[in-house]
């Protein structure tokens, strides 16, 4: 493909005026960044608004804007899965962690882990807990790349060898660095444009592509009838229906346990920012539902039989459909906005990770077992030098590694990070449970789900049968059942024993 010059030119201004906002957050609301809250929790400062921004760039990422729409482009309405599940969120967020906010303000914590470290005085269940939020949250840094990769390759700039690398380490080396002066400040003031750009881009193709095609229903008239419904159960099966289900629901279950997820949560000023925010939300849903239907926008206009499109798709597969759309159907210059949109959503996200990643490792692995005796600025450092390398990781994962591995690794990040709703969850409303107990059942749901994963061919889905019925099932509620029973059942035992409850470190008075 030819380069697009002018896509290009507003790409990189674009690209260029978020760097910028970036280094000056630093300056935005300032704190003694040498204080790991002040660096990774903005202080715990963050309004209404701005925790709106800061939460929806963190969930709704660049691999989102092109794999969801990727998902209905090639699996057709399966892939709107994604959006029930963003719903089910929502109340989830209301309910549980205000009480996570009250409890990490009163005591100090910035990571899940920490809760559970005071909550069940057990360093090793806490190290669990952040080993699993890092092994989950690696991937899916990596997995930002992949919209900026595409993105740019699909503006005609070469994407392999050095000169092709050279883009994204540009990239990751501006988003390295301001994240290191600037902490969590960048990302909240990076997000609200990102989070504007991605809006408008979104409204004028919904609004475009259907005045091209002649209205909707000519739209969804030219999609196959395959794809705009699930496929009916055959004898026997509750066949996609149950695959379905499972998916939104443990999705919803295991989003909000992101270590990102926690930092946001955990940057807002108050508890009630956070059920405002958990009212607000949904309009992100909306519109990832309307994002969702531009794989069919990219069906309905026949971008995957298009002559100029065929070489990336052939290098992007399915997640070329969305930026061939674009090139397909609009101007350069708006084009260029598009892509810097994506670019944008994947540097929010990615820098929101990096420094949740670092929070973890500083706070629970760094500072309890390495150097417990570290003054907070020795802390602070660690936690910005750890952000560099989780980048530099994520990059290097993308250089020298087959993307499906990423995929797989992100696949196995959902079915590993919800094994730890026992302790952070349950443990908000009980302390009935036993840590070493809960440590077990950790252990046997981790195992059991990247099993399970990996004996399924890194298919989501595994085929349960129950009573003669085949119920396909997502393999992180069946891990995460297997997980609580095992947990529930040592924990009455354990209680008998020997009490754990003793080194419980929180009052009733501190969840709010």
């Amino acid at each position: 493909m030819a380069t697009d010059w002018t896509a290009l030119t507003v790409f990189i201004l674009l690209f260029g005026f978020v760097a910028g906002l970036g280094f000056f957050a630093a300056r935005w609301r300032k704190g003694d960044l040498d204080l790991l809250h002040e660096w990774g929790l903005g202080g715990r400062r963050f309004g209404t608004l701005v925790t709106w921004f800061l939460i929806g760039g963190d969930l709704y990422t660049a691999y989102t804007f092109v794999a969801v729409p990727a998902l209905m482009f090639g699996a057709g309405a399966l892939g709107f899965f994604a959006v029930p599940y963003t719903i089910m969120v929502y109340p989830i967020l209301y309910v549980v962690f205000p009480r996570l906010w009250s409890v990490a303000h009163r005591h100090g914590y910035v990571t899940s882990a920490d809760f559970v470290r005071g909550r069940f005085g057990n360093r090793w269940l806490a190290l669990a807990v952040a080993f699993t939020g890092i092994l989950a949250t690696m991937p899916y840094i990596a997995l930002q790349l992949v919209g900026i990769q595409v993105v740019i390759g699909a503006m005609g700039v070469e994407t392999s060898g050095f000169f092709g690398d050279l883009p994204l380490i540009i990239a990751f080396v501006i988003l390295a660095a301001f994240t290191y002066s600037s902490g969590l400040r960048a990302p909240a003031m990076i997000a609200v444009v990102k989070d504007l750009l991605i809006y408008l881009t979104v409204i004028v193709v919904i609004i475009a592509v259907p005045l091209h095609l002649g209205g909707y229903g000519k739209m969804f008239a030219a999609i196959p009838p395959a794809k705009l419904l699930l496929a009916a159960p055959p004898p026997g099966s509750l066949g996609s229906f149950s695959a379905y289900a499972t998916l939104a629901l443990g999705s919803a279950g295991a989003l909000l346990l992101y270590p990102h997820s926690i930092t946001g949560i955990l940057s807002s000023s108050s508890a009630r920012v956070v059920r405002r925010n958990a009212a607000i939300l949904p309009a992100y849903s909306l519109m990832l539902g309307l994002l969702a239907l531009i794989g069919f926008m990219a069906i309905a206009i026949g971008v995957s039989s298009m002559p100029a499109f065929a070489d990336g798709f052939k290098r992007y597969s399915n997640n070329f459909s969305v930026p061939a759309l674009f090139l397909a159907m609009f101007p350069s210059w708006f084009v260029g906005v598009a892509f810097a949109a994506i670019a944008i959503g994947a540097l929010v996200p990615a820098a929101i990770m990096s420094i949740a990643t670092a929070n973890t490792f500083t706070r629970n692995i760094y500072r309890e077992f390495i150097n417990p005796a570290c003054t907070n600025a020795q802390e602070s450092q660690m936690a910005k030098y750890v952000s560099l390398v989780v980048k530099a990781g994520a990059l290097a994962f993308i250089f020298f590694l087959p993307l499906q591995y990423a995929l797989w690794l992100q696949l196995l990040g959902g079915v590993w990070i919800i094994q730890t709703a026992p302790p952070v969850v349950l443990g908000l409303y009980t302390r009935m449970l036993n840590g070493w107990a809960l440590l077990i059942g950790w252990m046997c749901g981790f195992g059991l789900g990247t099993w399970l994963v990996v004996v399924n061919k890194y298919a989501p889905v595994y085929p349960l049968h129950i009573l003669g019925v085949t119920v396909p099932c997502y393999i992180a509620l069946i891990a995460l059942v297997v997980n609580l029973i095992v947990g529930l059942v040592l924990s009455l035992v354990f209680n008998l024993v020997a009490s754990d409850r003793g080194n419980d470190s929180t009052v009733a008075e501190d969840y709010g």
